[in-house]
């Protein structure tokens, strides 16, 4: 036996810092950010979804990481997503929803060979469809999986109020707050049947869904709390639905 390996080690809060030795004699339960790539109008940065998704993940962990049911690590997000709709922008990047679907479902696989709970984060509404699909059917091959989404009641949709608020809280450096302008602040329910046609470069030259001129970094920090207090609470429930969606 090798010693280097069995010997007690303290438990990591990151997995990419982890080693196989920490990880050998836990039973650790898995947190994955997935966000995307894509463009956010021009005041918010790319990685605006996975920036989101990663630190609710890091802020959930702070509280349930000590709690009796196990010791949960966040891995690493998933920077892509499928984010079709706003591919008539630069900098875009999207993988899709099939691939996005085996991606996730691959992933849950591998890491459920030594991970005894798994819970996705998500950041991005495109995500949605390929969550449900990959966790279903995981839960469908007996891995204890789960998602849940980073929310908040009365949200506006894209580069808005919503977004640009909680990057004030928590990456305010790279906010580029003087080409802070409105989208198209029409319901998205108006704004679909377009959008299906054209992306979102069909109803905003901007690509932005909202106003992020009303933003604050004060208005983030409550969106914010929110969204990690919905994740926490579903987490600590953990009542998965029959789209693995935790309630």
């Amino acid at each position: 036996m090798n010693s280097a390996y069995h010997r007690h080690v303290a438990f990591p809060s990151g997995l990419g810092n982890s080693t196989s030795r920490q990880l050998r004699s836990m039973s650790p339960m898995l947190i994955i950010p997935v966000g995307s790539t894509e463009q956010h109008g021009p005041h918010l940065p790319l990685d605006t979804d996975t920036r989101i998704a990663t630190a609710v993940a890091d802020a959930v962990l702070e509280r349930v990481g000590g709690e009796p049911a196990g010791d949960w690590v966040v891995a690493p997000p998933v920077c892509y997503g499928a984010s079709g709709e706003h591919e008539g922008f630069p900098g875009t990047v999207s993988i899709g929803t099939a691939a996005l679907r085996l991606l996730l479902v691959e992933y849950g696989r591998s890491a459920s060979s030594w991970a005894s709970r798994l819970v996705f984060v998500n950041g991005h509404g495109g995500n949605v469809e390929a969550l449900v699909a990959a966790v279903t059917l995981l839960r469908q091959e007996g891995r204890d999986a789960g998602w849940v989404p980073c929310v908040a009641a009365d949200a506006d949709a894209h580069a808005g109020h919503t977004e640009t608020s909680v990057l004030l809280h928590i990456s305010p450096g790279d906010v580029w707050a003087e080409d802070l302008s409105p989208g198209n602040t029409a319901p998205l329910a108006e704004l679909m049947p377009a959008m299906r046609r054209g992306g979102v470069a069909a109803v905003s030259e901007l690509g932005v869904l909202g106003d992020p001129t009303t933003a604050t970094a004060a208005e983030g920090e409550r969106i914010f709390a929110e969204m990690v207090n919905g994740c926490v609470g579903r987490m600590r429930r953990w009542q998965p639905d029959r789209n693995g969606l935790l309630r």
